[in-house]
């Protein structure tokens, strides 16, 4: 199977509305023989939305992967001095963690993982999910396109008439860029013509 043998780190953050959306890419990973690591975000561990509650998601997670997750800075930091992770993917990852990941800061588990990917020089996949990312957060996005061993799932707007700043990746290929990065390459065409107005 095309990932027997890897471990993908699979970290969520807090764009709630994107859950189910990933559930299938993580099962994909996992029935294509990978061993994936569950990360989770203090806003995905604690925050129940419209899209479903925290436990059924961390339920989810755990049942899908065979994995408890990593819920703390804590319990993310060993993952650098054993360099576990093939992998490590963010999604998704909002515009709130791309921020503090552009600019060094280490407050969350998420983010603790991927400090300790990039210590390693393995590759990093963002899956970008923010309502901004052509606003404030455009100058971070730039930031991450233009940094070592980090790649990006392509993206594109997503609702360009109510919401024009807000840009989406599209998670379905999220295995894809994951095996361009172990490659040391950028999945193409990066920029996509989203489709959710």
């Amino acid at each position: 199977m095309k990932w027997q043998g890897k471990t993908v780190g699979y970290a969520l953050t807090g764009s709630h509305c994107t859950f189910e959306e990933v559930m299938p890419v993580i099962q994909r990973f996992v029935d294509e023989g990978a061993n994936v690591v569950p990360i989770v975000s203090h806003s995905f561990l604690t925050t129940d939305t419209r899209f479903g509650t925290s436990a059924s998601w961390q339920e989810q997670l755990r049942s899908i992967t065979g994995n408890e997750l990593i819920t703390s800075i804590v319990q993310a930091e060993p993952l650098g001095p054993s360099k576990l992770l093939d992998v490590l993917v963010i999604a998704p990852c909002t515009g709130n963690t791309t921020s503090k990941l552009a600019n060094a800061m280490t407050d969350s588990p998420v983010l603790m993982a991927a400090k300790s990917q990039m210590r390693n020089q393995r590759p990093l996949v963002i899956a970008i999910s923010t309502n901004d990312g052509l606003g404030l957060n455009a100058a971070n996005i730039a930031k991450l396109l233009v940094t070592k061993n980090v790649y990006f799932v392509p993206f594109g707007q997503d609702n360009w008439i109510q919401k024009p700043n807000s840009l989406v990746a599209s998670m379905d290929l999220v295995p894809e860029t994951c095996e361009a990065a172990l490659q040391g390459k950028q999945l193409q065409p990066l920029l996509l013509e989203r489709y959710h107005i």
